[in-house]
This record gives C-alpha cells, structure tokens and sequence, in this order.
C-alpha cells in the first residue's frame, strides 16, 4: 500500500480487514474526502458487489461531529440508516468536509435480490478500530468495523 513505484500516494481504493465477530472496512485516499467514499464503497462491498449498483438516484447525507473519527462513524451510520429507510445500495459517493461537517452524495438504486444479491446486512459502524488518519506517504486511511 502507502506509495505506488514513482513514490506517489497509491490511488484511491478500498478494502475488508479481519476481525473477531464483525468486518473491518478501510478507505484509503490521497484525501479525506477520497478515504471517506473508499470507506462508503467498503461498506457496500460487505453487502454486495458494487459494481452491480447503478448510480441511478442521488441522496444528500449531512453529518457534523466532534472529531474525523466519529464524523466516519456517523457518515457511515447514515448511509446505514438510508439504504435501510430507502430500500437502497449506493455505489458512488461524492463527499466534502470542512471542519468536522461531512456534506456528501449518495448515488445508487433500489435493492434488487435477484441482481444484488445481498450477502449480508450491515447493522451499524462501530467505535471498534475505528481511525481516520494520514501517513507519511501521503494516503489518507479511514476505517472502523461494521456490525453484521
């Protein structure tokens, strides 16, 4: 990870880690905002495939927290609670942050079984691991670990 051959950051990507009991989801980015939406698309990716979303309808999500490191935790909290409320997956995200303020897109479709195939249903992000920070070589990492 951490830097591509040219000692540029690696590009923006997500990924799964092992824990105990639940799924560790991580986002890595050249920005915050990058490793926000990586950490979004890990999420999915614990659902279902994301590349069988189709970005089809858009939905604002606001957060505001004390720290970068709750304002994930809620991030991810919201999308949760509107693919739930919503009968939705979303597989692109555009986010913006200032200050501890998350002003994001959500861009998906309803749940369809027989293409999505939904493999698990994520209750919640957890405080478990949970870190948002920025290494040495420029990538921004953003994780903590789903509730299944």
């Amino acid at each position: 990870m951490g830097s591509d051959k040219s000692g540029k950051p690696a590009p923006e990507h997500w990924e799964h880690f092992m824990h105990v009991a639940d799924v560790g989801i991580r986002g890595l980015g050249p920005t915050m905002e990058k490793a926000f939406e990586q950490a979004a698309l890990a999420l999915t990716a614990v659902i279902t495939d994301p590349d069988t979303v189709r970005p089809r309808k858009a939905v604002e999500v606001r957060c505001e927290a004390p720290d970068y490191e709750i304002l994930l935790a809620d991030w991810l909290n919201a999308l949760v609670f509107e693919m739930a409320t919503r009968g939705m997956l979303f597989a692109r995200f555009e986010v913006g942050i200032v200050d501890h303020c998350l002003a994001a897109k959500a861009m998906g479709e309803r749940v369809d079984v027989a293409r999505h195939r939904p493999a698990a249903e994520v209750k919640g992000a957890t405080l478990s691991e949970l870190e948002v920070a920025h290494d040495t070589e420029g990538t921004w990492h953003a994780q903590c670990v789903v509730d299944v």
